[in-house]
C-alpha cells in the first residue's frame, strides 16, 4: 500500500512556478511503519553493532585518542561529500603547524570539528542546551564559521526559498518547504525528538535524519548538519556516550543510492526502504569502527613495545610517543610545546622515534622538520583519499 508522506505547495520563485514539498509530521502513518521482516532483522543487527561499539570504547586504555581520530575522519568525509578536497593528512598537517588554516577546504573541516565538539558538549552537560532547533542553529553557526560561508546566514533558519539540484528553482530535483512554513515544521520536528514513542531509538534516528534533510532549514550546510544530527541523536538517546559512529563513509560509498532512497520516501512513501538502507549503514560503519579501534590499539601497542626495547629510549621519547595518537603528524616546534622541554631535547626525542621506525620524515627540512606516525595514519585514513 502506498503511503503519502507530504503535500505540495505551489509558489513562484525567481519568476518561476515551483512545487515545494511539505512533509507530514513524524512518525509515518496510514499505514504505520512495518518493522517486521527485513527492517526488523536489520534493526536487530544494527542495535547489536552499536552496542559493541559502545563497549569497544571501554576495552582500550585511552578512548580519547579514538574519539580524536574518528571525529577528524568524519569531519573530512562529511566535507568531501559536499565537494571539498581536503584530506585527513591536510588536516593533521594544519593541526601540527599550530597555525590558522589558510586553505578554505581545511577551514571547513576545522569548523565541522568545532561544531561537533560544541553540540556534543551541550548534550553531555546537565545545564547544556537540549537537542533542539536552538542547539542546531548554534551548531550551524560554528559549522559555517569560515569566510567562504559568511553570506549564507550562519546560525539562522532560512528566510528565502532554496532548492536541491538543478541550476534554478524551475529545474530543481527537489524543492524544500517555503520559509513561512518552517516555524511550524521545526516545532513538529522537535516534538518528534522529545515526545514519548514506542518506536526503537535507531528507527527514530533514521526518520529524523530524512525529515531534517527534507526541511533543509538553512541556506547552506544542511547535508553536513543532517549527518551530524545522526551522531547527536545517538547521544540524545544514550545509544553512544562517545562520538564514535558516523555514516559519512557509508554515504560517500553509496551516494547515489542515498539520494535515491531519500527521493523514494518523498515520492513513494517508502520509509521501509530507507530504513533498511540506513540500518545497513549503521551496522557496516559500527562494525568497521570496532575493527578500526582494535587495529589502531594493536598498532600503538606494537610500536610502544618497539620503542621500549631500544637502549636509546629516553623519558622524553617515551612521553612523546604517548602523544602520537592525538598528534600523528608532529613538528619539532610542536614537540617542544607538548613536552615542555628545550629544542635540543625535543629534536632528540623525534630522532629516537624516527630511528625506531615509528615515525618518518614528511619533508626534507632540517629546521622544524615534520614527521608522521605512518602505520597509524595509513590505517586511519582509508576511505578519505580524494580521487583526482
Amino acid at each position: 500500500m502506498a503511503r503519502t508522506t507530504g503535500t505540495v505547495e505551489r509558489s513562484t520563485v525567481a519568476g518561476e512556478s515551483v512545487e515545494a514539498f511539505i512533509p507530514h509530521p513524524l512518525p509515518p502513518k496510514d499505514p504505520p511503519l512495518d518493522l517486521g521482516g527485513e527492517v526488523g532483522s536489520l534493526l536487530t543487527r544494527a542495535s547489536e553493532s552499536v552496542r559493541r561499539l559502545e563497549l569497544a570504547g571501554d576495552l582500550v586504555p585511552s578512548v580519547e585518542w579514538f574519539v580524536y581520530a574518528f571525529v577528524r575522519k568524519e569531519a573530512v568525509l562529511s566535507a568531501q561529500i559536499e565537494g571539498t578536497q581536503a584530506t585527513l593528512m591536510d588536516l593533521f598537517q594544519v593541526e601540527a603547524s599550530g597555525e590558522v588554516p589558510v586553505d578554505a577546504d581545511v577551514e571547513e573541516v576545522c569548523s565541522y570539528i568545532e561544531a561537533l565538539n560544541f553540540a556534543w558538549d551541550h548534550l553531555g552537560r546537565a545545564d547544556g542546551l537540549p537537542l533542539s532547533t536552538r542547539l542546531l542553529s548554534e551548531t550551524h553557526a560554528r559549522l559555517l564559521s569560515g569566510a567562504r560561508r559568511a553570506q549564507k546566514r550562519p546560525g539562522e533558519v532560512r528566510r528565502s526559498q532554496n532548492w536541491i539540484g538543478g541550476t534554478r528553482p524551475g529545474n530543481a530535483a527537489f524543492v524544500p518547504p517555503p520559509p513561512h512554513r518552517l516555524g511550524v515544521l521545526l516545532g513538529d520536528f522537535e516534538r518528534a525528538i522529545h515526545d514519548e514513542s514506542e518506536l526503537p531509538p535507531l528507527i527514530r534516528v533514521g526518520l529524523l535524519h530524512v525529515q531534517f534533510e527534507t526541511l533543509h532549514p538553512y541556506l547552506d550546510g544542511n547535508g553536513r548538519l543532517g549527518r551530524l544530527l545522526i551522531t547527536l541523536l545517538l547521544r540524545h538517546w544514550d545509544l553512544l556516550t562517545r562520538p564514535l559512529l558516523y555514516l559519512s563513509l557509508f554515504l560517500k560509498r553509496h551516494r547515489r543510492e542515498y539520494y535515491r532512497r531519500l527521493s523514494a520516501v518523498r515520492e513513494e512513501g517508502d520509509w521501509e526502504g530507507w530504513l533498511s538502507f540506513f540500518l545497513e549503514g549503521v551496522t557496516e560503519v559500527a562494525d568497521e569502527a570496532v575493527a578500526t579501534a582494535r587495529r589502531l590499539h594493536v598498532i600503538v601497542g606494537e610500536n610502544r613495545d618497539r620503542l621500549l626495547a631500544r637502549d636509546d629510549a629516553t623519558v622524553f621519547s617515551l612521553r612523546l610517543f604517548e602523544f602520537l595518537p592525538e598528534h600523528p603528524i608532529l613538528t619539532v616546534n610542536r614537540t617542544v610545546k607538548l613536552l615542555d622541554c628545550s629544542r635540543p631535547a625535543a629534536s632528540k626525542a623525534v630522532r629516537i622515534l624516527e630511528a625506531a621506525g615509528i615515525v618518518r620524515p614528511l619533508d626534507e627540512r632540517k629546521k622544524n622538520r615534520t614527521v608522521v606516525f605512518e602505520d597509524y595514519l595509513a590505517h586511519l585514513r582509508q576511505g578519505t583519499e580524494v580521487r583526482s
